[in-house]
């Protein structure tokens, strides 16, 4: 009988084992977002004369976002005429992939965040339109399934009569680093 084979293949199991993280070690915020399924998208260049992120201390302030669809055109539509919740809030969370690489960009690990202190939403929507709160669900949802408790933020959710660009949603950020 030949050993050589079921050895080998025990061998390149262990090393692949090896490999693979702990099923106890702690989720990391990248890791998370693996598992999610969601992907940060290209770090953009601000079109004027302001910079996406200053840190100030161990406070990092993400300028507004817009969001973007996977192929990098604008999200447009107002809430309540051509958008409705549900895609506004769809919009709101490529808002805060937005931010997450941005942050991601500017501090390098994502583990570095202590606390995501606050997000300002700005929906652009219909005069009647009360739902804001709805819509900004979908980036503070994502946040916290990112960052775990840490995610959790003070939040203000406002209805706007326009947006740059036409945007469906704005949103700003201010997050603790170490």
């Amino acid at each position: 009988m030949n050993l050589r084979r079921p050895l080998l293949t025990v061998i390149l199991l262990a090393s692949f084992a090896a490999a693979l993280p702990a099923a106890d070690a702690p989720a990391t915020p990248e890791t998370r977002l693996a598992a999610l399924g969601a992907k940060l998208p290209a770090v953009g260049k601000p079109i004027a004369n302001y910079v996406s992120a200053v840190r100030s201390g161990n406070l990092v302030f993400l300028a507004g976002h817009i969001p973007r669809d996977d192929k990098g055109a604008v999200m447009t539509g107002k809430v309540g005429r051509d958008a409705t919740v549900a895609s506004a809030n769809h919009a709101a969370r490529q808002t805060a992939l937005a931010l997450i690489a941005t942050l991601k960009s500017e501090i390098g690990e994502l583990s570095r965040v202590k606390r995501i202190v606050r997000v300002g939403g700005f929906v652009n929507a219909v005069d009647d339109f009360k739902e804001q709160p709805q819509v900004m669900n979908g980036c503070s949802d994502l946040l916290v399934a990112v960052f775990g408790e840490r995610g959790k933020h003070a939040r203000a959710a406002l209805g706007v009569a326009s947006l740059p660009l036409g945007a469906v949603v704005e949103i700003e950020m201010v997050v603790e680093v170490e």
